[in-house]
């Protein structure tokens, strides 16, 4: 028993890499194996001799190797320790060794470095919080170009109405511009993934929106909670309520501010979702002004979201 526990726990294939290397599924290990597509990722991305690269799961270094070839420099993040024996195996004595950084450990972990680009086939299960932690980064990088998979993708292009739209889209949105670039099958990935990719260019907008993103982070979530819904029934939940009286109550207190003995925040809620007019609309349709507005209303008033 303990034994058919610990095969599972591990979950590493049983083909082995031409490299004698046994990919691992709980890193999301699909290595990119088309070298059409490789090269056509590092066109899109504009790359310049002077640049520094940064490159998350290299893998066997089939896109590291192609991107030291045109880069100034190159920061590989690899928590695999075996790939990062393979890597460096692969530009020991050659010119490509001075020019390769390689950071091991967990990228969402690490502290990263300065860099212009990043160009990456991203470990699918760490996405959404790799995204984030890109677009918050400093100083600003130029733009990254990154393989997703494919409904992973679609949310982060989707535009209001879509049936993808979510608080993905409109939160990547806010701070980038986001475009698709191109599908890529299963077969050209070794082992083939259960689902089908899609190559993304992300640019961060330098200088961002002047918003404070925890907050716009809070509004966003409590309306797309339930996205279909009305903003007013979205809002009318008795733990958000609570979260934002208790918001309110510190904002007066740091203000010197004397709440009313009969505040009642549902109805200052209520009040401002009307004067706005947002009541009846649903985040599902609501592009990133009409929050950029309802969230000035609200802080207006002294209601916070952070």
């Amino acid at each position: 028993m303990p034994k058919i526990k610990a095969e599972k726990k591990s979950r590493i294939h049983n083909d082995i890499a031409k490299q004698g290397i046994q990919f691992n599924k709980d890193f999301g290990q699909h290595i990119l194996k088309n070298p059409l597509i490789i090269t056509s990722m590092l066109d899109k991305a504009g790359l310049r001799p002077t640049d520094v690269a940064l490159e998350i799961g290299p893998g066997t270094g089939n896109m590291t190797i192609k991107l030291l070839d045109r880069v100034k420099k190159v920061i590989a993040c690899e928590i695999d320790t075996r790939l990062v024996a393979e890597l460096q195996k692969r530009v020991q004595g050659t010119p490509y060794q001075a020019k390769l950084q390689i950071l091991v450990g967990d990228v969402l972990k690490t502290e990263l470095p300065f860099f212009d680009i990043c160009v990456a086939n991203i470990p699918y299960q760490i996405s959404s919080p790799l995204v984030f932690k890109l677009l918050l980064h400093r100083p600003f990088f130029r733009c990254a170009v990154l393989m997703f998979q494919k409904e992973f993708a679609q949310r982060l292009v989707a535009k209001p109405g879509d049936k993808l739209y979510c608080r993905l889209s409109i939160n990547t949105q806010l701070l980038a511009r986001v475009d698709m670039l191109m599908k890529v099958g299963k077969n050209n990935f070794r082992p083939p993934p259960k689902v089908e990719s899609s190559v993304v260019r992300i640019e961060p907008r330098n200088p961002p929106p002047p918003i404070n993103f925890v907050e716009w982070d809070g509004l966003t979530r409590i309306a797309f909670v339930r996205k279909n819904k009305t903003l007013a029934a979205a809002f009318k939940h008795a733990t958000t309520m609570a979260v934002m009286e208790k918001n309110y109550r510190v904002h007066c207190s740091l203000n010197n501010k004397e709440v009313p003995e009969d505040f009642d925040i549902k109805q200052k809620v209520q009040d401002i979702l009307t004067k706005e007019e947002a009541d009846q609309m649903r985040a599902r349709t609501m592009d990133i002004d009409d929050f950029m507005k309802l969230l000035h209303a609200f802080n207006a008033e002294g209601i916070h979201f952070a």
